[in-house]
């Protein structure tokens, strides 16, 4: 069944209207049975205000001309006190009359314009966050596409050698199943984000996701010579947010940690990944690289969109994460690692009866 959203608005209207009338008809009344020197026409103005809301800009200026009628007629009918006195109000009225809906036609005018103006506004930024939401999931599908694409190379090397590994090259095109679905799943995340969609939370181990990521990430980052540090507290409790999510900021900040530390050649190249609780109420995510760390003043814009330090880098992966911690319920920052290198850290609220 269709319901008819105007057919209430409508009735208002014409209750608001009749309303009005009636008050004309109590204002023309009070005019007529009172003495000159009671300017009840001058009430004619807030029927003029109210009725700005509610009617066209020629239904007004009638108005206003049944107004000044009244107040006119009202006076040739009104037979009490000084006539001097009751014309010098009535002209007054009339003068109230005509100023308060010229003033009202402009108020109308100049809300027109402003709701003209608003509405280029959001054109506008639908075409931005077209944009932004093109660039965004570009940067997102980056990784899983990648991963694709190494997996791929894998599963030809295992096919052609003789004879060949079908099991490794089973293995292979399961990665590659993975990293699919995986990136499906993440170009529909990012656009529910922008979309200000909530997001699909559910109870999940967060170390079961650190180890699905580390093992996704490990190949790549460890053929740079970078070697990856587990310490998880073992007896984590659930965290309540949308796994799928949260796993895509575990994956930026371990390629944020890689590239921070791609060109160091005499320094150990390490990342090490935390899990601890933090407060009775929320897990704590922690991830520590040793590169160069932060430059001076950095720390500051590191999450902003589209502020960057790399050379070959667009700004968005670190802003997209903070997001989506947000929109999680939890809380992201960054610090100095007193070693070198720097510390990039999460908070996520537990599930419902896990609080310490």
């Amino acid at each position: 069944m269709k319901h008819d959203i105007g057919r209430p608005l409508r009735s208002h209207r014409v209750l608001s209207m009749a309303g009005l009338l009636v008050a004309m008809a109590v204002i023309f009344v009070a005019d007529t049975v009172t003495d000159y020197a009671v300017a009840a026409a001058g009430f004619y103005t807030a029927v003029i205000l109210v009725a700005a809301r509610l009617i066209s800009a020629r239904a007004l200026i009638l108005l206003a001309g049944l107004c000044i009628f009244l107040t006119i007629f009202s006076f040739a009918l009104t037979k009490f006190g000084s006539y001097q006195v009751g014309l010098i109000n009535s002209c007054i009225s009339i003068v109230a009359i005509a100023i308060t809906t010229y003033l009202a036609l402009k108020m109308n005018a100049a809300q027109a314009a402003a709701q003209q103006a608003q509405a280029q506004l959001l054109r506008i930024a639908r075409v931005t966050s077209l944009g932004e939401l093109s660039t965004s999931i570009a940067h997102e599908v980056n990784q899983p596409l990648a991963a694709i694409a190494t997996s791929g190379n894998a599963c030809q090397r295992w096919l052609d050698q003789q004879p060949p590994n079908l099991d490794k090259a089973k293995q292979a095109v399961e990665r590659i199943l993975g990293d699919a679905h995986r990136a499906s799943d993440i170009i529909a995340r990012v656009r529910g984000l922008t979309q200000g969609e909530q997001p699909h939370k559910s109870h999940f181990d967060l170390n079961q996701a650190i180890h699905e990521v580390v093992a996704i990430s490990r190949t790549d980052v460890e053929a740079q010579g970078i070697s990856i540090d587990l310490s998880l507290d073992e007896n984590l409790p659930q965290v309540l947010a949308d796994r799928v999510q949260i796993q895509q900021v575990i994956v930026n900040m371990v390629l944020n940690a890689s590239e921070a530390m791609a060109d160091y050649q005499d320094k150990k190249k390490e990342i090490r990944i935390q899990s601890e609780l933090s407060t009775p109420h929320t897990v704590q995510f922690s991830i520590i690289d040793s590169g160069g760390g932060f430059a001076a003043g950095s720390i500051a814009h590191i999450f902003d969109p589209f502020w960057t330090t790399k050379g070959t880098g667009i700004g968005l992966g670190l802003a997209i994460s903070r997001t989506i911690i947000e929109a999680n319920g939890g809380r992201i920052w960054a610090e100095e690692h007193t070693d070198g290198g720097a510390i990039f850290k999460f908070s996520l609220p537990l599930a419902e009866g896990n609080a310490a």
